[in-house]
């Protein structure tokens, strides 16, 4: 079936990317070349993620943030087209709501073991009890066992059900994104004309791909940057 006007949207870490690593060259030379021929076929292709310009510009190289159509940073939260921007959220979290989250931290037994638990981004705040800055393997040690122990999905519910004005979603391996009610990635969708297509590793209820993969026309859930690669290699994706 042909479409008039396909808008491709793409999450980054463990989508494009493995996690929290800067895109594999090869798959990167591949995608920028789709990129091209979506352009030709008249579709457009943009980025949707919960991280500041600078870690996206980091993973997948300037050339190529610049390249695709835009890219929505933040959950949504700003704007960037062609490496300027154009638009941005003012919300900050409130001094209650700051207060909340140190003690939901603090109160984890994995406080205390890298830095980097609260970092706060244009509208929302990304909050991680081991913190951001945990090696790789820690980092795949805690994903694990927040599988088993749901530590995230209980700490967005304490945070919601005190605040009912925020969403809070679990984000990659050792996160949770954190921003004003609606203010999700699904709020893109709002600028988009034509059909919309996204990609995604965090699809499922609770993950902050959620809303905009149920709220999409199509969407693919995704386990890695090779499960999008195999898909993209295999043809037009719809």
């Amino acid at each position: 079936m042909a479409w008039s006007h396909i808008n491709y949207l793409f999450d980054i870490d463990g989508t494009l990317t493995p996690s929290r690593k800067n895109m594999v060259p090869e798959f990167k030379d591949f995608f920028a070349d789709w990129v091209k021929n979506q352009r030709l076929l008249g579709h457009r292709v943009w980025f949707v993620t919960g991280s500041d310009h600078k870690k996206t510009i980091e993973q997948v190289g300037l050339p190529l943030w610049r390249f695709v159509d835009g890219s929505y940073q933040c959950c949504g939260n700003q704007l960037f087209v062609r490496g300027r921007l154009r638009r941005q959220s003012k919300w900050m979290m409130s001094a209650e709501l700051h207060l909340d989250i140190l003690d939901e931290i603090q109160g984890s037994q994995w406080y205390g073991s890298y830095g980097g638990n609260v970092e706060e981004r244009v509208g929302m705040v990304n909050i991680s009890t081991i913190g951001r800055e945990c090696p790789a393997n820690e980092r795949a040690i805690y994903y694990k066992w927040d599988n088993e122990n749901l530590e995230r999905k209980r700490i967005a519910g304490n945070l919601t059900d005190k605040h009912d004005d925020i969403d809070v979603s679990i984000g990659g391996e050792i996160s949770l994104d954190v921003h004003a009610k609606g203010k999700n990635k699904s709020q893109v969708l709002k600028d988009m004309s034509g059909t919309t297509v996204f990609f995604g590793d965090r699809c499922y209820e609770g993950g902050n791909d959620y809303e905009i993969a149920s709220n999409s026309d199509y969407h693919f859930s995704v386990g890695s940057w090779e499960d999008t690669y195999g898909i993209l290699n295999h043809g037009q994706p719809i």
